[in-house]
Formats: structure tokens, C-alpha cells, sequence
């Protein structure tokens, strides 16, 4: 799909909000400034991956308790266009929001950018989410953020200790959703497990097959609240590793490299 430069009738123009942060504001200090991405032709160009591959975009608010589940339809001079989610509350919750913090994966890329003032609009006779463009996207293109989706048949988990709501002392053993050398997912948490912005899970241990074991310190990066099927509600968050020593690094990378070449093989016969 194109750029569209002129939304449809009920697209209103972009207009700017005020006043404007970057993207980077929202990242330990400039860590990620050589990533960002601020010229329209190199953002229309991330743009155009993530409609083409149909990308999910995670686009969460409300300090990382809410998220709604899109993709982008369309982009331009006038903004960006965007599914709505399938929860009708959630959606207008975010239209209430004053900013969305939007994360998606494109040829195994971390993808990253800020939408504010976003309104709703019509799209072929379909409620969708319209957005002034973001002042920059984030583009973590090195090959040691590539976050791999941790295998389902022998899943990695991670030993943790936490206090419950009373301070009374926990012991879990999280599994992980994803893992790079940058930090994990973890799924499953506890519903009632207290967790914040200044949450650490300090000695947190992840045992890798043939690896050995990974020790570090855990800083909680991003929350949301999740509900399966049978209506179990539980915790999803990510977690950025806090001085992860270069050692433990390796081992990690060396995991996620044993990992895809085995899926490659697997996908081209050779297992």
C-alpha cells in the first residue's frame, strides 16, 4: 500500500501538540538517540514496512496498564491511521489518552514511536484511530536487541523474588515470552504481585539450556494487564536488564543464535 498523502473527509488535519517531547524522552538518557528517526522520508519508510507486512503494533497507555492491538492502514503529510482494537473500551480509553506508546516488530526489528492527540475517525465505513505523525521512531536495528520469542515446547523461565501486597515474601518462577540482551518479557505474573515504574527484581535468575545460568538485575520497563479464556487475569511486563555484565551477555546472544539457526534448519529440512 502507498502513502496517503490526503486522508479521507473525515481525517482531521494533523495539528500540533504542545508541547513536544521526543521519543527519546521516554528512554534511559540518550542510550537510544542514534536510533531515532526524524525525517519524514525515513519515518514514511518504516511507515510503509509496517503497512505492507501488516505488522501488529502494540499501542499501550494509561502508565502501561491498558493496550489496545492494532495496525496502521495508512500515512501521509496528515498523520497516521490506524485499526481499532477489539475492545470498544479500550479504544476509547485511548482516544482519552494523552499520549500512546506504540511498539511493533519489523523484519525482526524492534519498532518504537509516541502518537499524541489521536481522534476518531471513519475509514471505509469502519471506526479507526487518526494521530498527527510521531517527532520521531525508534529503530533498533543492532542485531543484539533482536528479541527472540522464546521456544513453546521447552519455554525458559525466570526465578524471581518479590513481597505480595502485604509485604509478605514470594518466590515465582515466571515464564519468559521473549528474550534479548537487552531485557525480557515475562507472562504469567501474578495479578495481585505489586509492580510500579520503579519496580527491580534484583538476582533474578534464567537458567539456559546448555548455557548456564543468566543472574541479574530486572528493572520493570512496561506493564499490562492480561485475562485468558477461562477469565484468569494475571500480569505481563517487560523488563530491562540493569548492567548486564558482557559475559552473561554472550551467553544470552550465543542462546538466540543456537535458537534460530535451529529453526532454520528445521524450516529447510535439515531437521
Amino acid at each position: 500500500m502507498t502513502t496517503t498523502p490526503n486522508p479521507p473527509a473525515s481525517v482531521p488535519a494533523a495539528t500540533p501538540v504542545v508541547p513536544q517531547r521526543s521519543l527519546a524522552d521516554f528512554l534511559p538518557g540518550d542510550k537510544y538517540s542514534q536510533y531515532l528517526l526524524t525525517g519524514k522520508n525515513e519515518m514514511f519508510a518504516v511507515c510503509r514496512g509496517l503497512v505492507d507486512h501488516v505488522s501488529l503494533i502494540s499501542m499501550i497507555f494509561n502508565a502501561g496498564r491498558d493496550m489496545v492491538l492494532t495496525t496502521l492502514i495508512s500515512y501521509g503529510e496528515n498523520g497516521l491511521i490506524l485499526d481499532f482494537g477489539a475492545s470498544e473500551e479500550n479504544n476509547l480509553a485511548a482516544l482519552k489518552a494523552d499520549k500512546l506508546f506504540c511498539a511493533a516488530q519489523l523484519d525482526k526489528v524492534e519498532i518504537q514511536f509516541i502518537l499524541r492527540g489521536a481522534k476518531r475517525v471513519v475509514v471505509d465505513g469502519r471506526p479507526a484511530f487518526h494521530a498527527p505523525l510521531p517527532d520521531s521512531i525508534l529503530r533498533l536495528q543492532r542485531r543484539e536487541y533482536f528479541r527472540l520469542l522464546t521456544p513453546i515446547v521447552t519455554p525458559l523461565r525466570c526465578k524471581i523474588r518479590s513481597t505480595d501486597a502485604d509485604g509478605v515474601p514470594l518466590s515465582l518462577n515466571a515464564q519468559l515470552a521473549d528474550i534479548s540482551v537487552g531485557g525480557v518479557c515475562l507472562s504469567g505474573l501474578p495479578a495481585s504481585l505489586p509492580l510500579d515504574t520503579g519496580t527491580q527484581f534484583v538476582d533474578a535468575s534464567i537458567d539456559l539450556p546448555e548455557g548456564g545460568s543468566v543472574v541479574a538485575t530486572l528493572q520493570l520497563r512496561w506493564l499490562i494487564d492480561v485475562v485468558n479464556r477461562s477469565g484468569i487475569a494475571s500480569k505481563r511486563a517487560g523488563f530491562e536488564f540493569v548492567r548486564l555484565p558482557h559475559a552473561k551477555s554472550t551467553l544470552i546472544q550465543r542462546y538466540i543464535t543456537k535458537i534460530e539457526r535451529d529453526r532454520k534448519a528445521r524450516e529447510s529440512g535439515q531437521l
